[in-house]
C-alpha cells in the first residue's frame, strides 16, 4: 500500500489504523477531517472535492517521505477523497505510528499541514444561499 493515496470511495480508517500498528510503536496519532455545515460564516450544503491526480500523489509521497526524514517515525499513511461528499462525511485522514507520542503528534500535524499547501487538491463549497465557490484546502 502507499503512504499516500487518492480516494473516490469512503475511507476505512480502521483498516488503516491497522495497518500501522506496529510491535516497535508505543503511539498512533490520527488526523480525521470532516466535512462540515459552515465556513467563514456560511452554510455549507456540501462539497466536491478535485485534484491533480498525478501530481497529488507524487506531492503526497513526497511529503511522506519527508516525514520519515525529519521526525522519529516508523511508518505514515495519508488518504484524501476526492469526488463529491456530504456533510459528515471524512474527506481526509492521516496516522502516524512512532516510538514515542511526540514524534508521532509533532509528524501527523505537519503532514496535514504539508499537505494542504502542497498538494494539487481542491474544494468547491456548496452554500445553501445556492452559491458555490471552489478553494484550495
Amino acid at each position: 500500500m502507499r503512504s499516500f493515496a487518492i480516494s473516490e470511495v469512503a475511507i476505512d480508517p480502521a483498516r488503516l489504523r491497522q495497518a500501522l500498528h506496529l510491535p516497535q510503536c508505543g503511539a498512533l496519532v490520527c488526523f480525521e477531517g470532516w466535512v462540515r455545515d459552515n465556513h467563514m460564516g456560511k452554510a455549507v450544503q456540501a462539497l466536491d472535492y478535485q485534484a491533480y491526480r498525478e501530481l497529488a500523489l507524487s506531492e503526497g509521497e513526497r511529503i511522506m517521505r519527508e516525514a520519515g526524514e525529519r521526525f522519529e517515525i516508523v511508518g505514515a499513511m495519508a488518504v484524501h477523497r476526492v469526488g463529491a461528499l456530504a456533510l459528515g462525511d471524512l474527506a481526509v485522514w492521516i496516522g502516524v505510528s512512532a516510538g514515542h507520542r511526540d514524534a508521532a503528534f509533532s509528524a501527523c500535524r505537519w503532514v496535514i499541514d504539508e499537505i494542504k499547501a502542497r498538494v494539487p487538491i481542491w474544494k468547491r463549497e456548496h452554500y445553501s444561499d445556492g452559491i458555490s465557490e471552489w478553494l484550495h484546502p
